[in-house]
């Protein structure tokens, strides 16, 4: 179905003129990193974050395909996996608990947060799997205190649970570390990542090809369009404010992945690629970045996980 629409819109984009994808430096790729055991179900790489042991958490849909309508059953194999800096698997968990399983973040204290698109819930687990809290009414949609519409993914300041909320409803909503509701803000076209640092608050304003800059109180300093009006879908900050960026397609609808790294006053500084050859091939997701300078993205169409430098290009 995927190589059929594929081929669709290459027809499409050949008739009207489309321009030239882009050229970006290719990164040095870790081609060593993960080692996925024999065996293990791995595939649709949905979300990456490194905790602060250095553990690097990948969140996948073990060979489930992202269609509507959602199914009813769980997946049935474990959905994170956590590794460690070296690519080795250590362990992993959440079997039989998502059904369409989208963001994961980290938070300071080391619970791990995941949102689930078909569940329509947030939930907080310990390190090692242990759900802790679930935030929203499963399976049901809407834009409340108490409900989201399809949650995206999640950032954390100080006690505020900021939850990217997401494909359906238009908000970032904020929560305690209880689980209290306190505010909704801000106004997107599908809010599909976001990141904090010590003064901005980031969102992937994916469908609208832009990244959109709050302040700590939620208020719109800025708004950053991609080059080439791609479309963002994850955000990780490096500090400072510096922030990179993964894009899953490009300004003609074109996947791919291509990372960028945007300086304090929101100039580009520079880019890269990551992607798979050939068009339909690569699908950017999410990124992170550990705290030995590496960058994590996930490539849900190619069904991996991949770690480079972000100062090394391909020469």
């Amino acid at each position: 179905m995927r190589s059929a629409l594929a081929a669709s819109v290459l027809l499409a984009l050949a008739a009207c003129g489309a321009p030239e994808r882009e050229e970006a430096p290719r990164a040095v790729i870790d081609e060593s990193w993960p080692t996925i055991p024999e065996g293990a179900v791995f595939g649709q790489v949905s979300a990456v974050e490194v905790d602060s042991h250095g553990h690097v958490f990948v969140l996948h849909r073990a060979g489930r395909e992202w269609e509507e309508p959602f199914p009813a059953e769980p997946i049935a194999e474990p959905t994170v996996f956590m590794f460690s800096p070296g690519g080795a698997l250590l362990a992993k968990w959440g079997a039989g608990a998502f059904v369409m399983p989208h963001g994961l973040s980290i938070d300071a204290g080391d619970t791990i947060w995941i949102t689930d698109v078909a569940h329509e819930q947030v939930f907080a687990f310990s390190h090692d799997g242990e759900e802790q809290m679930v935030l929203g009414e499963r399976g049901v949609s809407a834009q409340d205190d108490s409900h989201f519409g399809r949650p995206a993914d999640i950032a954390f300041l100080g006690n505020r649970v900021l939850v990217a909320d997401g494909y359906v409803n238009t908000r970032v909503a904020e929560f305690d570390r209880s689980g209290a509701f306190l505010r909704e803000w801000g106004e997107f076209s599908t809010a599909h990542g976001i990141a904090v640092d010590e003064e901005r608050i980031y969102v992937a304003d994916r469908e609208n090809a832009r990244i959109q800059v709050f302040s700590l109180e939620g208020e719109l300093l800025e708004t950053r369009s991609s080059p080439g009006g791609n479309y963002t879908y994850g955000l990780a900050t490096l500090g400072g404010g510096w922030l990179a960026a993964v894009e899953g397609r490009d300004g003609a609808d074109r996947t791919g992945a291509i990372v960028r790294v945007y300086r304090p006053d929101g100039a580009l500084d520079r880019s890269f690629d990551v992607g798979l050859e050939g068009e339909g091939a690569s699908l950017g997701h999410d990124i992170a970045i550990g705290r030995d300078g590496y960058a994590y993205v996930t490539d849900v169409y190619g069904n991996r996980v991949v770690r480079f430098s972000l100062a090394r290009a391909a020469e």
